[in-house]
């Protein structure tokens, strides 16, 4: 069976037009989490690495320790190295501030700002990522419908191009009439946006089916991605009644014996030990650059300074491979500044054309329910003008029947 024009553009429509409120929310919440460091950067002074003398970056112990100096009773958890012009954020923890970010210039080793509690940066991707749904246990509902929409994105993607005949001309004669009214604007506008974007869409489509994969997997308690068993009881140093408490092995020296181990390992995240079973985590940047900056990580014991384990991309399977690449396809960190501002330009460009779409389905919707007022009434008004006909006896109808 031949399918024609308007199921397709029906079913164009139902991908998105039910939840599009939520869909739009999501393209434009993920276009500003895109950039949300590089508008930080812009709206705050002290978000910003200033180095005008062109010092050296300070190894990452000494912003610890300077944040330490300000925070005496600061316990601090983990460290991210932002990009060169961002400063590195000292998560920590205080009596008073049971979640806090230092930002901390890498290269003066200045405590710029201490941030209480969520800043715009992790607002935007718990808003983009999951809707500020609550979370529960492992899973929360706001995730599951946000990576959902890749499924609508897809199916839009799809029927846009069935509907949209010869689309490849629009990327050789791009076709926007100005002059011939609201509708055809917007109609044009809206079809040249989603050819354009198709790579985009088809890799946001990709990338968020693999979170809403990754999320069932979570919720399911399947493991798969690499985890380092904790040290064993005997691996712990005893502590008696006489004896003091042993004292971990410095940062500095953890993450020296890290990249002595793993020379072509750029440190962007660590993680201080939890518990006395627990490592110190080193992870970051290698050679690759489609992984994200958790793909190359080497845990160091903390009691003795031994290589627990290391993890680099040629070891992981396929399904890890999958988790460590997602991130910079889908929020466009592949290649820096420059990738990010790409793919800012491409969301305003998706989160455009959802708008235009929906503008474009309203006045039609208007159209036609004013097309079928109009033809109600005058029905209306010609059944009042016109003679009624007798009423037909059972004979007529027989007769008319065997006729």
């Amino acid at each position: 069976m031949k399918l024609n024009q308007r199921f397709w553009f029906l079913l164009h429509g139902w991908c998105s037009l039910p939840v599009w409120l939520i869909f739009t929310a999501v393209c434009l919440t993920g276009t500003i989490a895109v950039v949300s460091h590089e508008l930080t950067w812009l709206t705050n002074p002290n978000a910003r690495a200033s180095n005008p003398d062109n010092l050296p970056a300070r190894p990452i112990a000494e912003l610890v320790a300077a944040v330490k100096q300000q925070e005496p009773k600061a316990a601090v958890t983990s460290v991210l190295v932002l990009e060169p012009y961002l400063v590195t954020a000292v998560v920590f923890s205080t009596d008073k501030l049971p979640s806090a970010i230092a930002y901390v210039n890498p290269y003066t080793a200045q405590v710029q700002e201490i941030n209480p509690g969520i800043n715009f940066i992790s607002f935007m991707r718990a808003l983009h990522g999951w809707l500020l749904f609550p979370w529960q246990q492992s899973y929360s509902l706001g995730y599951y419908l946000v990576s959902a929409m890749a499924l609508l994105m897809f199916g839009a993607l799809v029927t846009g191009l069935v509907i949209y005949k010869k689309f490849w001309l629009a990327f050789l004669k791009p076709k926007l009439r100005l002059n011939q009214g609201r509708k055809t604007l917007l109609a044009d506008l809206h079809r040249l946006a989603g050819v354009w974007s198709i790579w985009f869409l088809l890799l946001m489509s990709l990338t968020g089916l693999w979170y809403l994969v990754q999320a069932t997997l979570w919720h399911n308690d399947v493991a798969f991605y690499y985890e380092v068993e904790p040290l064993s009881t005997a691996q712990v140093p005893a502590i008696s009644e006489q004896s003091e408490v042993p004292a971990m092995i410095p940062l500095a020296k953890a993450i020296q014996i890290a990249q002595q181990f793993l020379p072509e390992l750029k440190p962007a995240f660590v993680q201080m030990p939890e518990h006395n079973r627990d490592y110190y985590r080193i992870s970051g940047y290698g050679d690759s650059v489609f992984y994200d900056q958790y793909s190359y990580t080497v845990w160091v014991n903390p009691w003795n300074g031994d290589i627990a384990d290391s993890r680099v991309p040629a070891q992981m399977a396929a399904l890890e491979t999958l988790m460590s690449i997602t991130d910079p396809l889908h929020y466009g960190t592949i290649g820096g500044l420059w990738t990010k501002v790409i793919w800012f330009m491409f969301g305003l460009l998706v989160s455009g054309m959802a708008i235009t779409g929906f503008m474009i389905w309203g006045s039609r919707t208007i159209r036609a329910s004013r097309t079928s007022s109009s033809a109600i009434s005058e029905d209306t008004a010609a059944a009042l003008t016109t003679p009624t006909a007798p009423a037909k006896t059972p004979a007529t109808t027989f007769n008319k029947a065997v006729l």
